[in-house]
């Protein structure tokens, strides 16, 4: 008796013991997939977020664009408008350096990034002279300008991630205000006298003359695309910028003020200025990385 009823309790307590470690094992494997998924919880929402710091450098061109036109001298026997001055389209190169800081958040990225900006323009105009008895004696006087503004700027952006991980192609758009540093100009003036039949013509020496107080702080928008190239936790950055100034650049109180270039005829436009700006650089993440995932890893 007692050992028919060994005979039928073995089997069910075995049957029992391989459903306690059944039992045991499946609690564990899903313990470790819980574990998994509550670590890559954490995980996605640490890289939802980041701090930025990064620094920038490249070259920059420039166009002035006349609001309304000024002149010192108005003539008497022909329309103002061909003493007009003809601006250069983005003919001379500047340079801009960064400090990058921004905050990015589920795609988005916000940030400030003050930055030295040198923008070069020039334009040229003339006059002449005709003698009210003697037509074919003419003086003619060509201005041939370059000015450098060089600004302290202030941008605010917004820009977003266009897909990618390692290559993300982003693009942005933002406001800036600029406060102005220092600005010269240069001045170089040919005069050409035609008179008793001969062709004379004669350069003066150029004239270079501080010109701060002729420019306000100004503030303009911006937009731009650029591409991140990120191989771990540094972000290298290949950017381009267009900016348009909102309001007018020139000192309308100082406009005559400058006895030197009054004396060469020479009034500031008013002006707004463009700026393109081509930029390369390094970006930082500042909140803590470790080795198990890198701030690209999605």
């Amino acid at each position: 008796m007692i050992k028919s009823l060994l005979t039928i309790r073995w089997p069910i307590t075995f049957l029992l013991l391989i459903c306690f470690v059944l039992t045991k094992a499946v609690a564990q494997e899903k313990k470790l997939a819980f574990n998994a998924v509550k670590s890559k919880v954490r995980t996605n929402q640490f890289l939802d977020q980041q701090w930025w710091l990064g620094f920038k450098a490249g070259t920059t061109l420039a166009e002035a664009s006349p609001r309304k036109r000024y002149s010192i001298l108005t003539p008497t026997n022909y329309s103002s408008d061909a003493n007009d001055k003809k601006y250069g389209n983005f003919k001379q190169t500047g340079i801009q350096t960064t400090v990058e800081i921004t905050y990015y958040y589920k795609g988005f990225y916000f940030s400030v990034q003050p930055s030295y900006t040198s923008s070069i323009f020039d334009y040229s105009n003339g006059y002449s002279w005709k003698d009210a008895q003697n037509s074919s004696v003419v003086l003619t006087q060509n201005y041939e300008q370059e000015q450098k503004v060089e600004t302290a700027d202030f941008p605010f952006i917004i820009k977003h991630d266009i897909g990618g991980n390692k290559l993300r192609p982003f693009g942005q758009l933002g406001v800036y205000y600029s406060l102005i540093l220092n600005a010269t100009k240069n001045v170089i003036v040919t005069n050409t006298d035609q008179a008793a039949g001969g062709v004379n013509q004669v350069s003066g020496e150029p004239l270079i003359l501080g010109v701060k107080d002729l420019f306000n702080n100004h503030w303009g928008v911006m937009g731009g695309v650029g591409l991140n190239y990120q191989p771990g936790n540094v972000r290298l950055t290949l950017e381009a910028n267009y900016r348009q100034t909102l309001s007018n650049i020139t000192n309308s109180q100082n406009r005559f003020s400058n006895d030197r270039l009054a004396g060469i005829g020479e009034a500031q436009d008013d002006l707004n200025l463009r700026n393109i700006s081509i930029t390369a650089g390094i970006l930082f993440p500042l909140r803590y990385i470790s080795k198990s995932f890198k701030s690209n890893d999605r």
